[in-house]
């Protein structure tokens, strides 16, 4: 199996990167694409869902995208070490009725020695906004990279 880089032990700059580089295949909602960063055995716990491989993680993330749409997601390294990132992130996106929310949410991810993650640990909460005080304005994918963080955004 290929390494997925940066591998660890991570550091500052490798562990911002990993994260960087999560962001943007999430923003990219392409699920087959995403499952690639994760080995074959993943194990995650995400809300009340646990998966349990890369398929399930494949078919969570086709699941999510139906249901979250215009998703927008921002994240940012909170701590590592050597295998393991914390993420804090934030995303937006709305339902099919058109009710906006903001979800705020801390990952912890643990990677295997080819930089693939191998366990995954999410905490997340939807926060109901209204279209107008969404702060995620930019065209569907990458989050451009002059576009403020987290904590630029006050959040």
């Amino acid at each position: 199996m290929a390494q997925r880089l940066p591998v660890p032990p991570f550091t500052a700059e490798t562990a911002a990167q990993k994260a960087r580089m999560a962001e943007d295949g999430w923003n990219g909602k392409n699920p087959a694409a995403v499952a690639q960063a994760y080995s074959l055995d993943t194990q995650w716990r995400n809300r009340t869902t646990f998966v349990k491989n890369r398929e399930e993680a494949e078919q969570f993330l086709q699941n999510k995208w139906q249901k979250e749409l215009d998703y927008r997601l921002i994240k940012e390294v909170w701590a590592y070490t050597d295998n393991k990132i914390a993420v804090r992130y934030a995303y937006e996106w709305h339902d099919d009725s058109g009710n906006w929310f903001r979800s705020y949410g801390n990952e912890n991810w643990e990677f295997n020695q080819d930089g693939l993650m191998i366990n995954r640990h999410a905490s997340i909460n939807d926060l109901p906004i209204l279209e107008s005080e969404r702060k995620f304005h930019w065209p569907a994918g990458r989050r451009p990279d002059d576009h403020p963080g987290l904590s630029e955004l006050g959040l």
